[in-house]
């Protein structure tokens, strides 16, 4: 008689950086059932040095690393606004962060906002609190946390399983550093 094989366990770390407030939101993945393990915040908005914001940013996110091991790490990608300075302090928020995973050897997967948004809801356009219920639908949250940028950490999270743990339009893999540099020489000064 066969042995009845145990549904792979796959830990997914979802990140939605910041600089103001980081979210976050851990899932278990055991064969197709979904389950939270955690999800929150980190607020750096009392931190006025950028260089001691990417520092905490980066501490954090080996934090959870090393506290949960996950097999991969969801990230929201930057969009694309109209103030610059915004723009680049986003950017070195989710590069910090990436960095932290890329140094633990975590795959790093990337998602545009309106993918994870289409993913959750079915709509790219939805609002936070949108995304927030349908998560709650999803997972047991409860009531919603009072920083919704923790269910869209959770929502990075959320998406990259829906997407079966593979790149899809809209969505980037690295799994080290050559080759996030080989795929963003720009980024590399």
């Amino acid at each position: 008689m066969p042995v009845p094989t145990k549904p792979k366990e796959n830990i997914i770390l979802g990140i939605d950086p910041g600089t103001t407030i980081m979210g976050y939101g851990l899932i278990i993945v055991k064969g197709n059932k979904m389950e939270l393990i955690s999800l929150g915040v980190l607020h750096l908005n009392k931190l006025h040095d950028h260089a001691l914001k990417l520092k905490t940013i980066f501490e954090k996110t080996l934090h959870l690393i090393d506290n949960y091991h996950p097999d991969s790490l969801a990230i929201e990608a930057p969009f694309y606004g109209k103030n610059v300075q915004s723009m680049l302090k986003l950017g070195r928020a989710q590069g910090v962060a990436m960095a932290a995973g890329l140094y633990r050897g975590v795959p790093i997967f990337e998602y545009s906002p309106k993918k994870i948004k289409q993913s959750i809801t079915g709509n790219g356009n939805a609002s936070k609190e949108q995304v927030g219920r349908m998560l709650q639908t999803l997972l047991p949250i409860g009531e919603l946390p009072k920083d919704l940028d923790a269910t869209d950490g959770l929502a990075a999270a959320v998406c990259h399983h829906f997407q079966g743990g593979k790149v899809s339009e809209g969505g980037k893999a690295y799994t080290g550093w050559k080759a996030f540099l080989t795929d963003n020489p720009d980024r590399v000064k």
